[in-house]
């Protein structure tokens, strides 16, 4: 399996236009715990955890993990973006060993913070694996989602069943670069 290229971790910003992507710190904690508690985020992800069981649970810094950004607008974190090991359990780990995740909080959704972000990403995860796929699971209902992963350069694998709802494997070689 890869190392993600991400080997060196914490590693330095990534710095965009707009946004900041960076390691964890104890004071992401509490827009972590409102990511993983809102109903809006988590509608297409199985549905919100609730507040009181992540006040007991989240680590004092959350996300301390080799591929896992924290997203900051103006100091503050709007978001997250994960490159994490793909394990699968069919066949689609042959697409590819690493799999993009995002999470923004509602209030950044609709200015193109989560395209500026995950593109920053896997600019970064190209540079360091050059020629590796990453892969990417929405569910096909989420119409944001799918159209971030057009943008992004994915291209559609398979569609299946899980979880209740129909859901999209999409496939993006780190030769893709979106502009």
């Amino acid at each position: 399996m890869t190392d993600l290229g991400l080997a060196a971790w914490p590693p330095a910003p990534i710095r965009t236009e707009r946004l900041v992507l960076r390691a964890s710190e104890a004071r992401d904690r509490a827009a972590a715990i409102e990511l993983n508690a809102s109903p809006e985020v988590n509608a297409y992800l199985g549905g919100p955890q609730p507040r009181a069981e992540l006040e007991r649970t989240m680590p004092e810094v959350p996300g301390q993990r080799p591929g896992w950004f924290v997203v900051e607008l103006d100091g503050a974190m709007i978001g997250t973006v994960q490159l994490k090991p793909h394990a699968p359990d069919n066949h689609r780990q042959e697409a590819g060993e690493t799999e993009l995740g995002y999470l923004f909080l509602p209030q950044a959704w609709g200015h193109g913070y989560a395209t500026e972000a995950c593109t920053a990403a896997l600019d970064r995860f190209a540079g360091a694996v050059p020629g590796e796929p990453v892969v990417l699971y929405t569910q096909t209902a989420n119409s944001s989602s799918m159209r971030l992963a057009a943008k992004l350069g994915f291209t559609e694998a398979e569609r299946f069943e899980a979880w209740g709802a129909e859901q999209w494997f999409g496939v993006r070689s780190s030769a893709t670069r979106f502009d």
